[in-house]
């Protein structure tokens, strides 16, 4: 089948119904979480679960068109899901009263924006879902995958944080400050929120009392949620406390929701209430505020820039003089090579490193060898970027021996990057432990 998106685009997707359906027979759309494009099958195993609770199940191709890693709006795809909602609601046996929406991850961004835009949404199923916002949600997640393979430090407490900072200040981190609460706040259908104990991609202990908090606020009373043992964010079973994500659902999930949805539709408002075993959760969330105009996106690539030209300058200048056959009869200051190569190093090999452990966030972040709570890669960084600044020192104290103006230049250059490079490798963390 296809339907109208946003904009007026068309998707495609597929309705997955039990075999003996009953005519007036309530109907879930299924919202992917993050993803460009992702296909409708990857929430198949969901549909049939839900389809075996007499559900109609509507699951469908997500777009690309507009949705990046760069860009995406939810209010975009709210859009679509409402398309998906009035698609579903005019399926033959399909009471349109009785017709939900199921947002995963992402999706329980998008879900309640989609319900509180539309009455014709009869319930709201949020799984994995966040009430903080998504840049903060995002720099948790890889801090909780890293301290899940041991890792501590200023690279979990000021790298990546700022990496994050950075990367939204240059625009390149789609609805960072989305805020939540005013939307939860306006949704007045029955909400069914489902978390796994194990969940390292959503603070799970902290998201369920900040979203009844901000239904509460609007009045809506009328909510369920449920933790499940065993389970990870996806609400799938994780045999190692959520690392691995197996293709079975929590026992008791899609049970849950069918009869859930069947009290709901039948007019039996559920109490607010919260059970379920105790999620687990090592480290609070912490907010992400904006750049200040010294740590912007501008300022590190004008940064970069002074690093490329000073560090990068320095061999650049010995490499013609020896082509021209001009190779300078001045003293070589050895600690001026260790500056220029430790330098280059360090900028290249930093975020080189940080955006590999940023884009293998989703998937836990993967650090490699870890020594004393440290990523020997980092440590190798770190050690490196003391060296460099100690070089810079000695260069500074050879600089006043060296009789060559052109010579007293170069080294001037060098040392301004150097300058520069202090501050900077502070802020990244790597001069900290």
């Amino acid at each position: 089948m296809s339907f109208q998106g946003s904009g007026g685009l068309v998707l495609r997707g597929s309705v997955i119904s039990p075999v003996r359906a009953a005519a007036g027979r309530a109907g879930i759309v299924l919202v992917h979480g993050a993803g460009t494009g992702t296909p409708r099958e990857k929430l198949l195993g969901e549909a049939v679960a839900f389809a075996r609770q007499g559900l109609s199940v509507l699951i469908y191709d997500k777009r690309s068109e507009g949705y990046s890693l760069f860009k995406r709006s939810y209010s975009q795809l709210a859009d679509d899901a409402l398309g998906a909602i009035g698609a579903l609601r005019g399926r033959p046996g399909i009471d349109p009263g009785k017709v939900g929406i199921w947002g995963l991850s992402e999706g329980g961004w998008v879900a309640p924006l989609a319900a509180s835009r539309s009455k014709d949404i009869a319930f709201v199923v949020l799984v994995g879902a966040n009430a903080v916002q998504p840049l903060r949600q995002q720099a948790w997640a890889v801090a909780a995958g890293l301290r899940k393979a041991g890792v501590d430090g200023s690279i979990v407490g000021r790298a990546e944080p700022n990496l994050y900072r950075v990367i939204a200040d240059g625009g390149m981190f789609p609805e960072p400050y989305y805020d939540p609460e005013p939307v939860l706040g306006r949704v007045r259908q029955p909400v069914l929120g489902i978390w796994g104990v194990h969940d390292l991609l959503t603070p799970p202990r902290e998201t369920p009392p900040l979203l009844a908090a901000a239904l509460e606020k609007g009045g809506n009373r009328a909510y369920t949620f449920r933790f499940f043992a065993d389970a990870d964010h996806a609400a799938h079973q994780t045999p190692d406390g959520g690392v691995t994500r197996l293709p079975e659902l929590a026992p008791g999930y899609s049970e849950l929701l069918g009869s859930w949805v069947d009290s709901v539709t039948s007019g039996r408002a559920p109490a607010a209430r919260i059970s379920g075993p105790a999620p687990v959760q090592a480290d609070d969330s912490v907010g992400v505020p904006p750049t200040e105009w010294w740590e912007s996106a501008v300022v590190q690539l004008v940064a970069l820039m002074v690093f490329l030209m000073a560090f990068g300058g320095y061999p650049m200048v010995a490499l013609i003089r020896r082509v021209r056959g001009r190779r300078s009869a001045v003293e070589v200051v050895k600690a001026a090579r260790v500056v220029s190569a430790g330098g280059l190093a360090v900028v290249a090999g930093g975020f080189s490193y940080l955006f590999y452990l940023v884009m293998t966030g989703g998937k836990l972040a993967m650090p490699g060898p870890v020594l004393a709570g440290r990523p020997v890669v980092w440590l190798a960084l770190q050690a490196l970027a003391v060296v460099t600044v100690v070089a810079t020192v000695m260069t500074g104290v050879r600089w006043r021996r060296v009789a060559a103006r052109g010579e007293k230049v170069r080294l001037s250059v060098l040392m301004a990057g150097g300058v520069v490079f202090l501050p900077w490798a502070l802020y990244w963390g790597l001069l900290v432990p």
